[in-house]
């Protein structure tokens, strides 16, 4: 990367019209690379049966080229506030996609299991950089007044690119081998990353901070052992270590985490900011993200299980039905941005949060017996109530936070988005085999039992949904220029 004191980081002075023109590049290009990216951290689900028999790994084994990606995810995401204050634009996006495009092809020649994983954990260390890149850079160049938009364009990447990566995965294995689902991305990443590196222009002040070593190694094993806790209930009794030890190791690290960021943020040294939480608006909308994050990383999980284990769908045709409701939430996206400009969170947030607490409610009644259309309209309703959740949320928190914390935000934001996504998976799938358990023994068949685990586990995510009900009232369109944070 390039210092911060380097010459390269400077950038040349513009007109108003080239700077417009600018700025929409950059972020053209940023949206394009992260929707890439993010696309492929769902995308192995629907490939891990091929890849058990390819490799010759047990399921267990399987899980963790999705669990090592969140892990990476979890730990690298904290440390992008220090990256985006640090460094400039150009030289980060180049690293992250560099990193990913290396990843992508270690994937995609992957002689065994351990080389696979190895390519998966690059691919997440650039896919961390990215999305904090994307929405520092969109907080700095967009005014308040027409965030929104470009914040929808945001939410397509998020939502959208993980809803319909299971969809890509089941196309692909229908007629290729696993491997080609990195040696098609590849030229895409790779294409990305010379049209950016060429096009790319440096669009912030960078200055030099230092990195707290300490820091870093206590986030790494605070989120990191809270994402691999809760991963390990969603393994249950295959898991390799305990749950709880991970959990308590996290939980540790976490306090001794947050003591020392308020030690350190006084001093303007934090890696991570937590004066962000000042802001009650930027609390709020965090975790009422953080529900909707754990209802729609529940219902990936735990939908396709009930399409084919109950309803007998395979793997492309479970993947085709989910696409629907991708689609709706990718062009519903860019619309709610524009109608936040002109209205605010609250006639957004308010029936979009009312709307996927009762399809989980729905989804708490479901059976062999509901049928197969019913699903379907039920999914696209899900993904209408989370486009309406996820453009105020990201634009209401992150706007109410002074231009100093925009990085440390962004970094807060994604974190709790893989700590929800975590934690989804593991509460869903948790609570769906204890009840599909339960019901075995008492005498149900499988098929009925498994349904019983299904409408459980929705059971549960519906009670959850309740507070993000409430939180949407609280949430406000934050001031046009939030005044830096005091120290």
């Amino acid at each position: 990367m390039t210092s911060a004191t380097s010459p390269a980081t400077t950038t040349e002075p513009l007109d108003d019209d080239g700077t417009a023109a600018r700025n929409k590049l950059v972020i053209g290009l940023l949206l394009v690379s992260a929707f890439v990216v993010i696309l492929n951290e769902t995308i192995m689900g629907v490939a891990l049966p091929s890849l058990t028999r390819d490799l010759d790994i047990t399921v267990t084994a399987g899980q963790w080229l999705t669990t090592g990606f969140m892990l990476t995810m979890a730990v690298v995401i904290p440390i992008t506030g220090f990256l985006l204050q640090r460094f400039n634009t150009r030289p980060v996006f180049i690293t992250a996609m560099s990193l990913f495009s290396l990843g992508t092809a270690i994937s995609a020649v992957a002689p065994g299991f351990g080389v696979l994983l190895l390519g998966r954990v690059v691919q997440a260390s650039g896919t961390a950089i990215m999305m904090p890149l994307l929405m520092t850079t969109v907080l700095t160049l967009v005014p308040p007044a027409t965030r929104g938009r470009t914040m929808g364009n945001i939410s397509i990447v998020i939502s959208v690119a993980p809803a319909i990566g299971p969809t890509i995965s089941g196309v692909i294995l229908s007629v290729l081998e696993w491997r080609f689902m990195f040696i098609l991305v590849l030229p895409i990443a790779l294409a990305a990353l010379a049209l950016g590196a060429a096009r790319v222009k440096n669009v912030t002040t960078p200055k030099k901070v230092p990195l707290d070593v300490l820091s870093v190694s206590l986030s790494a094993f605070a989120f990191g052992g809270i994402v691999f806790g809760l991963s390990s209930i969603g393994e249950g009794a295959e898991a390799a270590v305990p749950a709880w030890v991970p959990l308590a190791v996290g939980a540790a690290a976490l306090v001794v985490f947050v003591l020392r960021q308020r030690s350190l943020q006084r001093h303007d040294r934090a890696l991570l900011d937590l004066r962000t939480f000042s802001s009650r608006t930027f609390t709020i909308s965090a975790t009422v993200l953080g529900i909707g994050m754990i209802a729609l990383f529940g219902t990936l999980i735990v939908l396709p299980i009930y399409l084919q284990n109950v309803h007998g769908l395979d793997p492309l045709s479970t993947g085709l039905l989910l696409l629907p409701g991708g689609l709706v939430q990718g062009l519903l996206s860019p619309v709610v941005g524009r109608l936040f400009d002109k209205h605010g969170p609250t006639v957004l947030l308010v029936p979009g949060t009312i709307l996927v607490s009762a399809v989980l409610w729905f989804m708490s009644t479901v059976s062999e017996a509901t049928p197969i259309p019913m699903i379907l309209g039920a999914h696209v309703a899900l993904s209408i109530g989370l486009a309406l959740m996820f453009t105020p949320l990201f634009t209401s928190g992150l706007g109410s936070l002074p231009s100093n914390l925009y990085s440390h935000g962004s970094a807060i934001v994604g974190t709790v988005q893989q700590l929800a996504g975590a934690a989804g998976t593991a509460v869903f799938i948790t609570v769906m085999t204890l009840a599909t358990t339960a019901a075995a023994r008492g005498g149900v068949v499988d098929v009925a039992a498994t349904g019983a685990g299904v409408r459980a586990a929705f059971l549960v995510g519906a009670i959850i949904s309740v507070f993000a009900v409430v939180g949407a009232f609280f949430v406000r369109r934050p001031a046009q220029d939030a005044p830096p944070v005091a120290h």
